[in-house]
């Protein structure tokens, strides 16, 4: 799908990758509905798209309420007139625990950020996307949703789920308008720890993990948009690292887990 002329919703519009490409796509031409729990965030955003922000739209808005989310779509069509796309971007992570270590609270929270926040907008939203000449939905999940991370076992899980919702929905929308982008990522300059209120721990040793900076990742994933491609793997570990688990998942599976069982060392 095209973007140019387009309405997208964006989720997690507020940091990280989502404000990224909530301004990458106002640099295509498309008007944006940037929703975020953090008004503040938001409001960044909104500075950041200077004489652009014409376009753009905000919307607080906690995705695990499901009341909110499911009278999301009025509110934008109100302000735009229409709704062409959805990016489901927000996410979080776990505390860097062992599952036997990780309550409750926690657990539930990963999951209705991470699985209900992205089935919630989708539910919400597909009925209007349906009507439209063409639409598309993306998906964001993770290298994690693949490849097992020591500490992240739970955030992994939700990810995973996240990755068979998108493949599925993909099958399922076949001879629609309605095409579908699931987003894997690796590791990326974003935030995301402080944002879900996690400590993170330090690299250590020789391990040197490639970053990727949120508005190189914006564009390859946008540009994958605009070919309605099936799934997009950002970053160079997350292609590695999808390569090798396709040829042997247990040597993935202990090679990360050689180089990063730092994170539970204390």
């Amino acid at each position: 799908m095209k973007l140019k002329g387009k309405v997208v919703v964006v989720t997690g519009a507020g940091s990280g990758l989502g404000q990224a490409l909530t301004l990458e796509l106002l640099r295509r031409g498309a008007r944006v509905a940037a929703v975020d729990l953090r008004e503040e965030g938001l409001l960044a955003t909104r500075q950041m798209a200077g004489g652009l922000a014409g376009g753009l739209s905000l919307h607080p808005l906690d995705v695990t309420d499901r009341e909110g989310v499911e009278a999301l779509p009025v509110e934008v069509e109100r302000v735009h007139g229409q709704v062409d796309g959805l990016v489901n971007n927000a996410g979080i992570i776990q505390p860097f625990k062992r599952l036997q270590d990780l309550d409750y609270a926690a657990i539930d929270r990963v999951m209705r950020v991470n699985f209900y926040g992205t089935l919630y907008m989708t539910k919400a939203f597909l009925p209007r996307l349906l009507k439209r000449p063409e639409a598309h939905i993306v998906n964001v999940s993770s290298m994690g949703g693949f490849l097992p991370v020591p500490g992240q076992t739970v955030y992994g899980a939700s990810k995973a789920a996240v990755k068979l919702l998108t493949e599925g929905l993909w099958a399922e929308l076949q001879g629609t308008s309605v095409r579908v982008t699931l987003a894997l990522p690796g590791a990326m300059r974003t935030g995301i720890a402080q944002h879900s209120g996690v400590e993170a721990p330090g690299a250590q040793g020789e391990v040197k993990v490639p970053i990727l900076e949120p508005e190189q990742a914006a564009k390859i994933l946008l540009d994958a948009v605009e070919r309605d491609a099936f799934r997009v793997l950002l970053g160079q570990d997350a292609r590695t690292m999808d390569l090798l688990y396709r040829l042997s998942p247990l040597y993935a599976t202990r090679l990360i887990q050689s180089r990063m069982r730092h994170l539970l060392s204390s």
